[in-house]
């Protein structure tokens, strides 16, 4: 069988915060910290996150407990 290409996604503050349940100042305050993934400034008001990259840390913090 061929392997399953996943394309890279990019989320909006908004999607990340339905997807992880956290509130917009406890994501700001974590990536601060340097525990949450960085967001990707696409302009000057554009701002996103990697989607693999937001779901690893939730996999991460799952494998952790």
């Amino acid at each position: 069988m061929p392997k399953q290409v996943t394309l890279p996604r990019f989320l909006r503050v908004t999607e990340v915060l339905e997807m992880t349940g956290m509130s917009r100042s406890f994501i700001y305050a974590q990536m601060a910290e340097g525990a949450f993934p960085r967001q990707i400034h696409l302009g000057p008001r554009i701002i996103v996150w990697n989607k693999q990259e937001v779901v690893q840390w939730m996999e991460d913090r799952i494998a952790n407990r």
